[in-house]
């Protein structure tokens, strides 16, 4: 099953690119979303996460702040 997965980025942030790595690593097609470059996008991401900080993953429409691999494993069904 394919999963809509967005990840809320900046490009200085190491934990971003640790949960971008760990999509590709898995097969998972990702949307990135760079935050500093979009402020539009971040107050979306403000609004459905209620944290400004990165990363903030959502798939399929559940939120995921910071890099929890349990809870991304769990919402792709990987757990």
């Amino acid at each position: 099953m394919e999963h809509e997965v967005i990840v809320y980025t900046t490009p200085t942030c190491p934990w971003c690119q640790m949960v971008k790595r760990y999509l590709e690593a898995r097969g998972i097609p990702y949307t990135e979303v760079d935050v500093s470059q979009n402020y539009q996008a971040a107050l979306e991401m403000v609004r459905k996460s209620g944290q400004t900080g990165v990363p903030v993953v959502e798939i399929d429409g559940e939120i995921v702040v910071g890099f929890d691999r349990e809870r991304i494993d769990q919402l792709l069904g990987l757990a």
